[in-house]
């Protein structure tokens, strides 16, 4: 991506799209019953409340009636048929990771098998967006957490710490390509969470192959542990490295979301928050998904940014988008073309 000189100012800058996780799957219910949904009307009116609050894109998970993440597509298709009454605009992203959650006590917490995992391309009715890890890595989501962020909480119990210490995300060439497939066979638009340069590069050369055709809307994800920390030279690094025509966003933990955030506002990308991400607004203040996005709200308004409406939203996102081959979805996203046969130099070199 390139700043310009007047790159900051909010006239030149797109519409801000925030994305709201309110569905807090490794939380337990008691960690912030006031915020983490149970029933399905629970779970429909945090939708409609973020979003009358101001986000656009609804990160998705649901709960089983006993608290525990559910791992049943059928819980999966009523949330969508609901959700597409409830909040038409909104642009409905299902969580790729549904399928981790910790059992019982925690000790015993594990991914659904690949071809499971599969199955987020047969739900029904069809999410605009599924996300999707690149390259198996470690996914520590405890290294960063303080004393502060976990007190009271779930996860001061040993066997529920150690299990998300040690939770790892399946994502091999052959289950990526395969998702990738799957997923634009049913017109489902994948959105990519990335941890850094290397995955984003990953990303590339799938395109470069004609493995993904389409628009290229990527989340930054910065929550150590395996993947970048919530370090702003690890940021403009990896958004030196997204190409113009992409749409990005940043993504951290706990008390770093704010933070980044505002950064993200303010160089004109987009922004996500919600339980799932954190619990907490100023140091020990527990903050719920809805004050979040009014927050969020507030300092774009504060810097003048406009806040996008759920149809601009989709628009940003270029959800009804699809691209021939590999050459177009290169012209289109911004970056340079395959090397021709023959061809030496530069590849940019027409």
């Amino acid at each position: 991506m390139h700043f310009h000189d007047d790159s900051f100012f909010p006239e030149n800058q797109e519409k801000l799209v925030i994305t709201v996780a309110p569905y807090g799957p490794e939380w337990e219910l008691d960690d912030f019953r006031e915020d983490l949904p149970l029933t399905m009307d629970e779970h429909v009116q945090a939708a409609v409340d973020c979003y009358e609050a101001g986000a656009t894109v609804l990160h998705i998970h649901v709960r089983e009636l006993d608290g525990k993440g559910s791992k049943r597509l059928s819980k999966f298709n009523e949330l969508l048929g609901r959700l597409r009454e409830a909040v038409p605009e909104m642009i409905l992203q299902v969580g790729g990771s549904i399928s981790f959650a910790p059992e019982g006590d925690g000790a015993d917490a594990k991914w659904l098998s690949d071809d499971a995992r599969h199955m987020l391309a047969e739900l029904d009715p069809k999410p605009d967006q599924v996300t999707i890890a690149i390259n198996t890595s470690q996914m520590n989501i405890v290294e960063l957490m303080t004393e502060s962020d976990i007190a009271g909480t779930s996860f001061m119990r040993p066997e529920v710490y150690d299990a998300y210490r040690e939770m790892v995300v399946p994502a091999g060439p052959e289950w990526v390509e395969e998702h990738l497939k799957r997923l634009q066979a049913k017109g489902i638009q994948a959105h990519f969470q990335l941890s850094s340069i290397p995955q984003l590069e990953t990303v590339e050369r799938l395109i470069r192959r004609g493995v993904y055709t389409g628009p290229l809307n990527l989340t930054w994800v910065g929550i150590g542990g395996g993947f970048d920390g919530p370090n702003p030279y690890n940021i403009m690094n990896f958004v030196q490295r997204v190409p113009d025509g992409a749409g990005l966003t940043l993504e951290t933990l706990m008390r770093s979301t704010l933070p980044v955030n505002t950064m993200a506002i303010a160089m004109g990308l987009h922004a996500r928050c919600g339980n799932e991400d954190t619990l907490w607004g100023r140091k020990g203040e527990k903050m719920t998904s809805v004050e979040q996005v009014k927050q969020l709200v507030r300092i774009a308004g504060e810097l003048g940014r406009e806040v996008a409406t759920g149809k601009e939203a989709r628009e940003i996102y270029k959800l009804d988008e699809w691209y021939a081959d590999a050459d177009e979805t290169l012209a289109k996203l911004g970056y340079a073309p395959n090397r021709r046969p023959g061809q030496v130099g530069f590849t940019q070199h027409a």
